[in-house]
């Protein structure tokens, strides 16, 4: 499994647009069959920074992801909102094993 860890840091006036438009694309993304977990997270002490956590059970499915209309759509709406561009990080998953999904 590939877990993709995605740092956003939006602008202020953007959060409440930011989240709305991020909460449709986590709804669609954990509709695919190949995205395992799909988390969508605000930091506590910085309402402006967000993290999302995808779980993925292939690189297949990542570039699938990729290729949705939902992600599209996230992509082109949230662009402006960035206060600096996204930051992922590629992880392999340890535990759960790919067993167990």
């Amino acid at each position: 499994m590939i877990i993709v860890a995605v740092y956003v840091n939006v602008k202020p006036d953007s959060v409440d647009a930011f989240v709305e438009a991020t909460v449709n694309n986590a709804k669609n993304s954990i509709k695919e069959p190949g995205i395992v977990r799909f988390d969508f997270v605000q930091q506590s002490d910085d309402p402006a920074s967000f993290l999302l956590v995808e779980a993925y059970k292939s690189e297949d499915a990542i570039a699938r992801h990729k290729e949705t209309q939902h992600y599209a759509q996230w992509r082109s709406e949230v662009e402006s909102m960035m206060a600096q561009p996204r930051k992922s990080v590629r992880y392999t998953s340890i535990f759960p094993d790919d067993a167990l999904w």
